[in-house]
């Protein structure tokens, strides 16, 4: 399967990331988890999911199909 995953990362450091294969946003920092918990309720969880429709899905089996072809 696919992992998607959308990192937010400030001064090097990570705050909050979106991982596919949670299904929400987990966050790091004590403002990140706070983030966290208002996008996880938010219109930005639905974003994200979509965003693994969209764009991760077809594009990930576009490569995949490329790699057979080479082999």
């Amino acid at each position: 399967g696919i992992e998607f995953i959308d990192s937010y990362v400030f001064n090097k450091v990570e705050h909050i990331r979106f991982n596919s294969t949670v299904g929400r946003y987990v966050g790091y920092t004590e403002h990140g988890v706070k983030n966290a918990e208002a996008w996880n309720k938010g219109p930005q969880l639905g974003q994200e999911q979509a965003e693994l429709e969209r764009f991760c899905k077809p594009n990930a089996a576009l490569h995949y199909r490329a790699i057979l072809d080479k082999t």
